[in-house]
C-alpha cells in the first residue's frame, strides 16, 4: 500500500509555467466535477490516510474548501494542498482551508524576484501573490513546503530564493530538477540545465537552510554532484504515492522513479551512492549524455554515511537494515 495519494482534481491553471510537466493537460481534460472529486478522494482514503490535492491549480475551484472538508471526514490524517500560492494571497481562503482541514500547504516559488518568477510562470504578478500566500500561511500557524523547480533561468538565484524563504518563515522547501515532460520537453533547450552547473548553487542553496535551521531538500539531483550535501537527497525520505491521474492510476510513483523516469549509467555500478541514488531524469541523459557524471569512491561514500548516521537515525537504521553496503 502507498504512505500516500496524489488526487489530481484536473489541469486549468493561472498559471502557464515554461516547465510545466502536465503540458496541454488542461486543453484536454479540464477538471473533474465536485461529485468526481469526490469520489476519487473516497477512493484515496481505501488506500493510504494522506492525501495530496494537486492539479492543475486547485485553489481555483470554488468548491475546494468543500472538498478538503471531506477528506477530514474521511479520517485521513495528512491533506496537503499543492499549489502555485496565487489565490492563497486571499487571507480568508486560506482559513477556510485550514479550518476545513488542510494540514500543510505546498506552494510554488520559482525565483528570487518578480521578474524571474513572473517570466517562468508567465503571469505578471504571479511572484506578489504568491508571496503573499507563503506569508498568510506562515502567520496562520500551519506547515508551509515550498518547491522551486530547478531551470536555466534560475539556478545562479537558488541561494537567493533560499534566503527568501527561510526569511519568510517557511517550514522546509525543495530545490526539484525539472523533469523534461510536457512543457519543459518542448521547451528543452531554454529550460533544462546541465547538473554540474547547477551543482554549486544547488549546495549554497542547501547551505542557507543549513545556518538558518531549515529543512533543505533536492529531489532528482544526483548523489555524485552533492558532494557534503547527499543527505538532503528528498528520495532519503519520500514517502511513495499512488496518483489519481487523468484518466489513469499510476500505482507507485517510487516504482514508475526506478523502473521508467530515471536512468543509471556506465558509472553508476562503480559509484558507492548506487544503492542510495535513483539515478536521472530519462529525457535529461536522452539530450545530455553521461559525460559529466563521475563514480565516488566506496571508501569515501562509507565514511560519510558512518558520519551521517551518527546524526541521523533514518540513515542509521536503513544501514542496520542492510539496505545499503557501508564497505
Amino acid at each position: 500500500m502507498p504512505d500516500r495519494v496524489d488526487v489530481k482534481l484536473g489541469f486549468s491553471c493561472n498559471n502557464r509555467c515554461r516547465f510545466c510537466v502536465q503540458g496541454n493537460k488542461r486543453s484536454r481534460y479540464g477538471n473533474l466535477s465536485t461529485a468526481e472529486a469526490m469520489q476519487r478522494i473516497e477512493s484515496a482514503r481505501a488506500r493510504a490516510d494522506a492525501v495530496v490535492l494537486t492539479g492543475g491549480e486547485v485553489t481555483i475551484r470554488r468548491d475546494l474548501v468543500r472538498l478538503v472538508a471531506h477528506a477530514r471526514s474521511l479520517g485521513f490524517r495528512t491533506i496537503q494542498i499543492q499549489t502555485n500560492g496565487r489565490m492563497l494571497a486571499y487571507e480568508k481562503l486560506c482559513l477556510e482551508l485550514v479550518q476545513a482541514g488542510a494540514t500543510e500547504f505546498s506552494p510554488a516559488l520559482h525565483g528570487h524576484r518578480a521578474d524571474l518568477h513572473d517570466y517562468l510562470t508567465q503571469v505578471a504578478g504571479s511572484f506578489d501573490q504568491t508571496l503573499a500566500g507563503i506569508r498568510n500561511l506562515v502567520t496562520l500557524g500551519v506547515p508551509v513546503i515550498t518547491n522551486t523547480v530547478i531551470t536555466r533561468s534560475n539556478f545562479r538565484h537558488l541561494p537567493e530564493i533560499a534566503e527568501l524563504l527561510t526569511g519568510l518563515g517557511v517550514t522546509q522547501y525543495q530545490f526539484a530538477f525539472v523533469h523534461a515532460l510536457g512543457s519543459a520537453a518542448t521547451n528543452f533547450a531554454s529550460i533544462v540545465p546541465r547538473m554540474a552547473l547547477v551543482s554549486p548553487y544547488v549546495r549554497d542553496g542547501l547551505e542557507v537552510g543549513r545556518l538558518a535551521g531549515v529543512v533543505a531538500r533536492t529531489e532528482a539531483v544526483v548523489a555524485c554532484i552533492l558532494p557534503g550535501y547527499e543527505e538532503h537527497m528528498a528520495e532519503w525520505i519520500l514517502p511513495d504515492a499512488s496518483i489519481f491521474d487523468a484518466t489513469t492510476v499510476l500505482e507507485s510513483y517510487r516504482s514508475y522513479r526506478l523502473t521508467e523516469g530515471k536512468a543509471k549509467g556506465p558509472a553508476c555500478d562503480r559509484c558507492g551512492w548506487n544503492a542510495w541514488c535513483e539515478g536521472v531524469w530519462r529525457e535529461y541523459v536522452e539530450r545530455y549524455g553521461w559525460s559529466e557524471f563521475e563514480p565516488v569512491e566506496a571508501s569515501e561514500v562509507s565514511s560519510r554515511l558512518r558520519a551521517l548516521a551518527r546524526r541521523d537515525p533514518t540513515i542509521a537504521s536503513r544501514m542496520e537494515s542492510g539496505s545499503v553496503k557501508t564497505g
